[in-house]
Protein backbone atom coordinates (compact mmCIF):
# COMPACT_ATOMS: atom_id res chain seq x y z
CA UNK A 1 0.00 0.00 0.00
CA UNK A 2 1.48 3.34 -1.05
CA UNK A 3 1.36 6.44 1.14
CA UNK A 4 -0.94 9.23 -0.07
CA UNK A 5 1.13 12.35 -0.60
CA UNK A 6 -0.01 15.58 1.07
CA UNK A 7 0.58 18.88 -0.68
CA UNK A 8 1.01 22.25 1.01
CA UNK A 9 -2.37 23.49 -0.22
CA UNK A 10 -4.04 20.57 1.57
CA UNK A 11 -2.25 21.53 4.76
CA UNK A 12 -3.38 25.12 4.15
CA UNK A 13 -7.00 23.92 4.20
CA UNK A 14 -6.40 22.36 7.62
CA UNK A 15 -4.77 25.64 8.74
CA UNK A 16 -7.86 27.57 7.62
CA UNK A 17 -9.98 25.43 9.94
CA UNK A 18 -7.67 26.33 12.82
CA UNK A 19 -8.06 29.99 11.88
CA UNK A 20 -11.84 29.50 11.89
CA UNK A 21 -11.60 28.03 15.39
CA UNK A 22 -9.54 31.04 16.50
CA UNK A 23 -12.21 33.34 15.07
CA UNK A 24 -14.88 31.48 17.05
CA UNK A 25 -12.90 31.81 20.29
CA UNK A 26 -12.45 35.53 19.58
CA UNK A 27 -16.17 35.97 18.95
CA UNK A 28 -16.93 34.26 22.27
CA UNK A 29 -14.32 36.44 24.02
CA UNK A 30 -12.39 33.49 25.42
CA UNK A 31 -9.10 35.33 25.14
CA UNK A 32 -7.41 32.34 23.49
CA UNK A 33 -7.41 33.21 19.80
CA UNK A 34 -3.95 34.79 19.81
CA UNK A 35 -2.43 31.90 21.78
CA UNK A 36 -4.08 29.39 19.44
CA UNK A 37 -2.74 31.08 16.31
CA UNK A 38 0.76 31.46 17.76
CA UNK A 39 0.78 27.79 18.81
CA UNK A 40 -0.34 26.74 15.32
CA UNK A 41 2.37 28.87 13.71
CA UNK A 42 5.01 27.45 16.03
CA UNK A 43 3.85 23.94 15.13
CA UNK A 44 4.36 24.59 11.44
CA UNK A 45 7.76 26.24 11.84
CA UNK A 46 9.14 23.80 14.42
CA UNK A 47 8.00 20.67 12.60
CA UNK A 48 9.23 21.96 9.25
CA UNK A 49 12.66 22.66 10.73
CA UNK A 50 12.73 19.30 12.49
CA UNK A 51 11.83 17.62 9.21
CA UNK A 52 14.84 19.21 7.51
CA UNK A 53 17.13 18.24 10.39
CA UNK A 54 15.89 14.66 10.42
CA UNK A 55 16.34 14.27 6.67
CA UNK A 56 19.98 15.33 7.02
CA UNK A 57 20.39 13.12 10.09
CA UNK A 58 18.92 10.07 8.40
CA UNK A 59 21.20 10.59 5.42
CA UNK A 60 24.34 10.91 7.57
CA UNK A 61 23.66 8.00 9.98
CA UNK A 62 26.53 9.04 12.24
CA UNK A 63 26.54 8.48 16.00
CA UNK A 64 27.91 11.93 16.82
CA UNK A 65 24.94 13.68 15.15
CA UNK A 66 22.46 11.38 16.84
CA UNK A 67 24.06 12.15 20.22
CA UNK A 68 23.99 15.91 19.58
CA UNK A 69 20.34 15.74 18.56
CA UNK A 70 19.50 13.68 21.64
CA UNK A 71 21.29 16.13 23.96
CA UNK A 72 19.46 19.08 22.39
CA UNK A 73 16.13 17.30 22.93
CA UNK A 74 17.09 16.54 26.54
CA UNK A 75 18.04 20.14 27.35
CA UNK A 76 14.84 21.50 25.81
CA UNK A 77 12.80 18.95 27.76
CA UNK A 78 14.62 19.96 30.97
CA UNK A 79 13.73 23.59 30.39
CA UNK A 80 10.07 22.67 29.79
CA UNK A 81 9.99 20.73 33.06
CA UNK A 82 11.28 23.80 34.89
CA UNK A 83 8.85 26.15 33.12
CA UNK A 84 5.78 24.05 33.99
CA UNK A 85 6.30 24.25 37.76
CA UNK A 86 4.36 26.78 39.78
CA UNK A 87 6.97 26.83 42.56
CA UNK A 88 10.30 25.59 41.34
CA UNK A 89 13.52 24.92 43.19
CA UNK A 90 15.94 27.84 43.01
CA UNK A 91 19.56 27.84 41.92
CA UNK A 92 19.12 25.70 38.83
CA UNK A 93 17.96 22.71 40.84
CA UNK A 94 14.61 22.50 39.06
CA UNK A 95 16.36 22.27 35.69
CA UNK A 96 19.11 19.98 36.98
CA UNK A 97 16.86 17.48 38.75
CA UNK A 98 14.42 17.31 35.86
CA UNK A 99 17.13 16.93 33.22
CA UNK A 100 19.17 14.37 35.16
CA UNK A 101 16.16 12.22 36.01
CA UNK A 102 15.04 12.21 32.35
CA UNK A 103 18.57 11.39 31.22
CA UNK A 104 18.91 8.45 33.61
CA UNK A 105 15.49 7.03 32.75
CA UNK A 106 14.72 7.86 29.12
CA UNK A 107 18.22 7.39 27.73
CA UNK A 108 18.72 4.10 29.58
CA UNK A 109 15.37 2.69 28.45
CA UNK A 110 15.93 3.92 24.88
CA UNK A 111 19.39 2.34 24.60
CA UNK A 112 18.19 -0.96 26.10
CA UNK A 113 15.18 -1.03 23.78
CA UNK A 114 17.34 -0.35 20.72
CA UNK A 115 20.15 -2.78 21.55
CA UNK A 116 18.31 -5.65 23.22
CA UNK A 117 14.79 -5.66 21.74
CA UNK A 118 14.59 -3.91 18.34
CA UNK A 119 18.19 -4.42 17.29
CA UNK A 120 18.65 -2.15 14.24
CA UNK A 121 22.03 -2.13 12.52
CA UNK A 122 23.71 0.03 13.66
CA UNK A 123 21.90 0.26 16.98
CA UNK A 124 21.81 4.07 16.83
CA UNK A 125 20.11 4.13 13.42
CA UNK A 126 18.38 7.56 13.45
CA UNK A 127 15.18 6.18 11.92
CA UNK A 128 14.62 4.24 15.16
CA UNK A 129 16.67 6.07 17.78
CA UNK A 130 15.36 9.63 17.38
CA UNK A 131 11.59 8.87 17.25
CA UNK A 132 11.92 6.43 20.16
CA UNK A 133 13.86 8.87 22.30
CA UNK A 134 11.49 11.69 21.36
CA UNK A 135 8.45 9.74 22.53
CA UNK A 136 10.23 8.71 25.72
CA UNK A 137 11.39 12.24 26.54
CA UNK A 138 8.04 13.81 25.71
CA UNK A 139 6.07 11.57 28.05
CA UNK A 140 8.74 11.48 30.76
CA UNK A 141 8.87 15.28 30.65
CA UNK A 142 5.15 15.46 31.37
CA UNK A 143 5.36 12.96 34.22
CA UNK A 144 8.36 14.62 35.85
CA UNK A 145 6.86 18.10 35.51
CA UNK A 146 3.55 17.03 37.05
CA UNK A 147 5.27 15.20 39.90
CA UNK A 148 7.66 18.03 40.82
CA UNK A 149 4.91 20.61 40.59
CA UNK A 150 2.69 18.57 42.92
CA UNK A 151 5.61 17.99 45.29
CA UNK A 152 6.69 21.61 45.70
CA UNK A 153 3.20 23.13 45.71
CA UNK A 154 1.81 20.65 48.23
CA UNK A 155 4.88 21.00 50.47
CA UNK A 156 4.33 24.77 50.50
CA UNK A 157 0.63 24.47 51.34
CA UNK A 158 1.19 21.81 54.00
CA UNK A 159 4.35 23.26 55.52
CA UNK A 160 2.70 23.46 58.94
CA UNK A 161 1.93 19.74 58.91
CA UNK A 162 5.46 18.87 57.82
CA UNK A 163 7.07 21.04 60.49
CA UNK A 164 4.82 19.57 63.19
CA UNK A 165 5.89 16.09 62.18
CA UNK A 166 9.53 17.12 62.32
CA UNK A 167 9.04 18.56 65.82
CA UNK A 168 7.52 15.25 66.90
CA UNK A 169 10.77 13.56 65.95
CA UNK A 170 9.89 12.07 62.57
CA UNK A 171 12.73 11.93 60.01
CA UNK A 172 12.24 14.05 56.91
CA UNK A 173 11.38 11.00 54.80
CA UNK A 174 8.34 10.29 56.98
CA UNK A 175 7.41 13.94 57.44
CA UNK A 176 6.97 14.39 53.70
CA UNK A 177 6.23 10.76 52.83
CA UNK A 178 2.56 11.11 51.92
CA UNK A 179 3.30 14.19 49.80
CA UNK A 180 6.02 12.31 47.94
CA UNK A 181 3.69 9.41 47.25
CA UNK A 182 0.97 11.71 45.91
CA UNK A 183 3.52 13.47 43.70
CA UNK A 184 4.70 10.15 42.28
CA UNK A 185 1.10 9.10 41.61
CA UNK A 186 0.50 12.37 39.75
CA UNK A 187 3.45 11.71 37.48
CA UNK A 188 2.49 8.10 36.74
CA UNK A 189 -1.26 8.58 36.30
CA UNK A 190 -1.21 9.91 32.69
CA UNK A 191 0.66 6.85 31.42
CA UNK A 192 -1.53 4.43 33.39
CA UNK A 193 -4.62 6.08 31.89
CA UNK A 194 -3.07 5.97 28.41
CA UNK A 195 -2.35 2.23 28.69
CA UNK A 196 -5.80 1.51 30.08
CA UNK A 197 -7.50 3.38 27.20
CA UNK A 198 -5.21 2.19 24.38
CA UNK A 199 -7.15 0.41 21.65
CA UNK A 200 -10.48 0.88 23.43
CA UNK A 201 -10.95 4.63 23.72
CA UNK A 202 -8.12 5.78 21.45
CA UNK A 203 -5.66 4.51 18.88
CA UNK A 204 -2.16 5.61 19.94
CA UNK A 205 -0.31 8.01 17.66
CA UNK A 206 2.56 5.76 16.60
CA UNK A 207 0.25 2.89 15.68
CA UNK A 208 -2.00 5.22 13.72
CA UNK A 209 0.98 6.73 11.88
CA UNK A 210 2.37 3.32 10.93
CA UNK A 211 -1.01 2.13 9.66
CA UNK A 212 -1.42 5.30 7.58
CA UNK A 213 2.07 4.68 6.20
CA UNK A 214 1.04 1.21 5.01
CA UNK A 215 2.38 -0.99 7.83
CA UNK A 216 0.37 -4.12 8.57
CA UNK A 217 -1.90 -3.54 11.60
CA UNK A 218 -0.47 -6.57 13.41
CA UNK A 219 3.08 -5.24 13.20
CA UNK A 220 1.93 -1.73 14.12
CA UNK A 221 0.27 -3.16 17.25
CA UNK A 222 3.49 -4.93 18.28
CA UNK A 223 5.50 -1.73 17.94
CA UNK A 224 2.88 0.25 19.84
CA UNK A 225 2.87 -2.21 22.75
CA UNK A 226 6.67 -2.04 22.90
CA UNK A 227 6.68 1.76 22.79
CA UNK A 228 4.01 2.11 25.49
CA UNK A 229 5.91 -0.22 27.80
CA UNK A 230 9.14 1.67 27.14
CA UNK A 231 7.44 5.02 27.76
CA UNK A 232 5.93 3.73 30.99
CA UNK A 233 9.34 2.56 32.20
CA UNK A 234 10.99 5.87 31.31
CA UNK A 235 8.21 7.92 32.89
CA UNK A 236 8.04 5.75 35.99
CA UNK A 237 11.74 5.69 36.80
CA UNK A 238 12.14 9.35 35.83
CA UNK A 239 9.30 10.38 38.12
CA UNK A 240 10.62 8.33 41.03
CA UNK A 241 14.12 9.78 40.63
CA UNK A 242 12.89 13.38 40.28
CA UNK A 243 10.59 13.24 43.31
CA UNK A 244 13.25 11.56 45.44
CA UNK A 245 15.87 14.19 44.57
CA UNK A 246 13.41 17.08 44.75
CA UNK A 247 12.06 16.13 48.16
CA UNK A 248 15.58 15.77 49.54
CA UNK A 249 16.40 19.26 48.34
CA UNK A 250 13.51 20.62 50.43
CA UNK A 251 15.43 19.71 53.60
CA UNK A 252 18.92 20.66 54.77
CA UNK A 253 21.51 18.48 56.49
CA UNK A 254 19.83 19.14 59.86
CA UNK A 255 16.49 17.92 58.46
CA UNK A 256 14.88 21.36 58.56
CA UNK A 257 12.21 22.21 55.99
CA UNK A 258 13.75 24.78 53.60
CA UNK A 259 10.91 26.35 51.64
CA UNK A 260 13.17 29.36 51.04
CA UNK A 261 14.69 27.19 48.32
CA UNK A 262 11.46 27.54 46.33
CA UNK A 263 10.63 30.40 44.02
CA UNK A 264 7.54 32.58 44.32
CA UNK A 265 4.39 31.16 42.72
CA UNK A 266 4.21 31.63 38.98
CA UNK A 267 1.02 32.95 37.45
Amino acid sequence: MSVIELSWWQLALAALMVVALAACTAAMRLGMSRSLLIAALRTVIQLALVGLVLEALFAAERLVWVVLMALAMLLIAGREVMARQKRRLLGGWAFGIGTLSMFLSSFTVAVLTLTVIIGPEPWYLPQYAIPLLGMLLGNTMTGVALALDRLTDTAWRQRGVIENRLMLGQPWQEAIGDIRREAMRSGLMPMINAMAAAGVVSLPGMMTGQILAGTAPGLAVKYQILIMFAITLGTGFGTLAAVSAGSRRLFDSRERLRLDRLSSPRT
